[in-house]
């Protein structure tokens, strides 16, 4: 019997997050482990909060790791689609490790990675039966940044499979996600990891329709030029707009381009907008006060919200809007991954506030 169709599946690395709260790692005696993954966050924030059927396709390795991730991905309603390596029981591969702790008032939280010999960067064209995923049907396939810096492979298999679901019919999103220390580390010998980046990001930009991002991304990611993003407020959304003409010339496949906008005040207080450039408008979310528990997956978060609203044909503004309130919402969970319900988004979306709900 065929699946049904899935809204929507994410191509991507799955990690654990390492939180010691707010205390700073050299003190810290026990962590918190929280599941993640730019891409996974997103199809588990569909799966969860909007209620779409989603999937995750990475690889997995089968030890006791492995096995909390899965068991994690399944929990969060989102079906897993793996390519399985055996750990050698002392060098891995590995699932990857992030450690990142949620700072405090004015200090700021620290993240560094230990991704060694991480299953995910063997990745790579041939990894997975494209036609068997997308047998049931797809109707929105996403991948990111930080997934194509892992390795050389990894972008290439990040395009056979935007090829794969573009032949499914699928909408095809990518958050560039530009990380310059996976660049930096990632990159060949000899070459400006900036330059690299680039290259691979510009290639597969090419298949895209949906792009997540922010100038500093478009810019330093894709190379577009641009006014300094230093110099322009964070809250300021010109910036970003005034690009979108380069972005339509040198990309005309891509149909929307978006963005969040945070002016961080402290650690624990954010000012937090979003912006999406759709059919030649700009369409802007309010700005709202967070005070901030945990600052990781607040993009993911929005750009759940803003691709389940798209899945149901919503207006470009309500779109945004939905992003925007799921991904303040998120900030105020532990975890890379949603716990809000659809009916807190859709209220603070349409403007309600932290009152006790009775």
């Amino acid at each position: 019997m065929a699946q049904s169709t899935y809204d929507f599946i994410a191509l991507g690395a799955l990690v654990t997050r390492l939180d010691p709260g707010i205390v700073p790692f050299e003190y810290a005696d026990h962590y918190d482990l929280h599941v993640s993954g730019g891409e996974f966050n997103v199809a588990a924030n569909m799966a969860r909060a909007f209620g779409k059927k989603t999937a995750v396709v990475s690889a997995m390795v089968d030890y006791p790791i492995g096995a909390k991730v899965e068991a994690e991905v399944r929990r969060m309603g989102v079906d897993g689609f793996y390519k399985r390596f055996s750990h050698n029981g002392v060098h891995g591969p590995n699932m990857a490790q992030v450690w990142s702790d949620r700072g405090q008032g004015v200090r700021a939280p620290v993240v560094f990675y230990n991704r060694a010999n991480e299953a995910a960067a063997l990745l790579g064209p041939g990894s997975f039966d494209w036609e068997k995923i997308f047998e049931g049907g797809v109707r929105w396939f996403h991948s990111g940044g930080i997934f194509a810096a892992l390795s050389a492979t990894t972008p290439e298999l990040i395009i056979e499979g935007m090829k794969a679901a573009k032949e499914a019919g699928a909408t095809v999103s990518f958050d560039l996600n530009y990380r310059a220390k996976l660049w930096s580390a990632n990159a060949a010998e000899g070459i400006d990891p900036m330059l690299q980046a680039q290259k691979v990001l510009g290639e597969i930009a090419e298949y895209v329709d949906i792009l997540v991002g922010n100038e500093e991304d478009l810019q330093k990611g894709l190379g577009l030029t641009g006014p300094q993003v230093e110099k322009v407020s964070k809250l300021d959304p010109s910036a970003f707009i005034s690009m979108m003409e380069t972005v339509g010339k040198r990309y005309p496949n891509i149909k929307a381009v978006a963005t969040t906008m945070r002016e961080v005040k402290s650690t624990n207080h954010h000012e937090w907008s979003a912006v999406l450039w759709s059919g030649g408008k700009a369409h802007r979310a309010p700005v709202c006060s967070l005070d901030v528990y945990d600052r990781v997956g607040g993009g993911d978060g929005f750009a759940a919200g803003l691709f389940a609203s798209l899945l149901e044909e919503a207006d470009p503004e309500n779109a945004v809007r939905t992003g925007w309130a799921h991904g303040a919402l998120l900030t105020s969970f532990p975890g890379d991954t949603t716990m809000a319900t659809r009916e807190q988004v859709e209220a603070f979306a349409a403007g309600g506030s932290a009152r006790i709900q009775r």
